[in-house]
């Protein structure tokens, strides 16, 4: 028996000391941060963006046609607001809307990058126009901030660029490497007819990138517990996107005579299978970053379990949505209260883990339930994104900027569970990311898409300053 004590003893102290040791072995991963000149910007900055905001360039669905009043009268906006960049820069529409804006450097050794945004945005829910504080397509200018959709999501950071580049012509900045602006016009809907069709053209023109920068990545402040600074989220890869109609087909009846499987009700339990057996969470790349980059900044017992994934891994992924999400979003069925449906329908969303495919999505819904029930795919598909390096000149030089643009940040590569149109540019890029520095709150973060859409000026004016600044490194 006292063997056996000693032995548990040991055991204990052997691992409480492995504990420590990974604990005190993750070390800060920040890059040394170094001062930047200081910038004047224009006083119509935060004008040009309030009239940006003003075209409804709408993406309805993936059907729907683009109102091209609104996006010819966008373009318009952009030609009469940077007459430098339209006139030094040339400009090309791809599939009639998307804007590509070439900025050519001297030095054709070096390898072009790739600048992103879209301009287009999501609609906005009639009912909600009252719990707006201005209307959101009046682009209305308060005392602190820019309103109207688009102004996170993601006028603030094409109109943004694009104040960078005017500043950069004004000082006469001619680029050493050549420097790319993609501005699709259908993101908001999978971008099959903007980006995908930019990457097309530009592969045409044997055009391979060092770097393509898009949205997707942002300042998050008081979203990580126990890290009281910003974290700049830098995403390496996102998630993929998939969405499967599970079908019922009965021959229905009289609700006074119910079969055993009820149509409805074959669907629910369908539905209720899947969510309660969702796939599996799991650490791969590039969550593994984070568990380095946030857990070196942690408190020490928050550090020691970031330091020690094999031990405390499920709880971390769980915080971090590791996996593949399960998320029913339209169902159908029935016409009459005291008829039971011949058919009925429900469409299950799916954000897919990398290593993951739309293909095993599918198996994994067939496994789950009922063999008498049909799985479709329905609408934009696409698997995840591969994953970008951390170890390039390019995320190294994306890295250094964020530090010196915000030197009380932590930088940290990761994961975003939606989709951009980055996901195209793998093909004639070497590396792509997700960042501009948008922050984001707990109390912002639904604003995305959602009610009372706004930038602040100060955090406009970052990043303007932010795109400038990247421009001036990478060149």
């Amino acid at each position: 028996m006292k063997k056996i004590i000693l032995l548990v003893v040991a055991a204990i102290v052997v691992i409480l000391g492995v504990l420590i040791f990974n604990t005190l072995r993750l070390s800060s991963k920040q890059v040394a941060s170094e001062s930047l000149e200081n910038i004047d910007l224009s006083s119509d900055i935060f004008q040009n963006l309030s009239r940006g905001l003003q075209y409804k360039t709408i993406s309805f669905n993936e059907d729907a046609i683009p109102d091209s009043t609104a996006f010819f009268g966008f373009h318009r906006f952009l030609e009469e607001t940077f007459p430098l960049t339209h006139t030094t820069l040339s400009l090309e529409k791809i599939n009639t809307y998307s804007l590509l804006y070439t900025w050519e450097g001297i030095d054709t050794s070096k390898k072009p990058i790739i600048l992103m945004s879209h301009q287009d945005v999501v609609p906005v829910d009639q009912p909600t126009l009252s719990d707006w504080e201005a209307g959101p397509f009046d682009g209305e200018i308060s005392e602190t901030h820019i309103i109207g959709r688009g102004s996170m999501d993601d006028k603030g950071t094409l109109i943004g660029l694009l104040e960078a580049v005017e500043k950069l012509l004004e000082e006469s900045y001619v680029p050493s490497r050549t420097i790319y602006l993609a501005f699709g016009h259908d993101e908001e809907v999978g971008g099959a007819n903007g980006a995908a069709e930019i990457v097309k053209h530009l592969k045409e023109k044997g055009v391979h990138a060092a770097m393509t920068l898009d949205e997707g990545g942002f300042l998050a402040e008081n979203l990580v517990p126990g890290i009281d600074n910003p974290v700049a989220m830098v995403n390496l890869a996102e998630k993929g996107f998939s969405s499967f109609r599970l079908i019922v087909e009965t021959k229905g009846g009289h609700s006074s005579q119910p079969p055993k499987e009820n149509t409805i009700g074959m669907l629910a339990k369908a539905i209720v299978d899947l969510e309660n057996n969702q796939l599996p969470y799991k650490l791969v790349k590039p969550i593994d970053y984070q568990f380095k980059y946030i857990g070196a900044e942690l408190p020490f017992f928050k550090k020691l379990a970031f330091a020690n994934p094999w031990l405390f891994e499920k709880p971390i992924l769980k915080a971090l949505n590791a996996h593949t999400t399960t998320a029913p979003t339209i169902i159908h069925g029935g016409l009459k209260n005291n008829v039971i449906p011949t058919v009925a329908e429900a469409t299950i969303n799916f954000r897919i883990l990398p290593g993951e495919t739309i293909e095993s999505v599918k198996q994994h819904i067939e496994s789950t339930i009922s063999n008498k029930i049909k799985v479709e795919p329905v609408g934009f598909l696409t698997n995840p994104s591969p994953v970008s390096s951390i170890d390039s000149e390019a995320y190294k030089t994306l890295e250094k900027t964020i530090r010196n643009m915000f030197s009380n940040s932590i930088v940290v590569p990761g994961l975003v569970g939606g989709g951009t149109d980055a996901r195209y540019f793998y093909e004639i890029s070497d590396d792509v990311y997700r960042f501009y520095p948008i922050r984001i709150t707990p109390e912002s973060m639904t604003r995305f898409h959602g009610i009372d859409e706004k930038i602040s000026k100060d955090n406009y004016k970052e990043i303007i300053e932010f795109s400038y600044h990247l421009i001036k490194n990478f060149n």
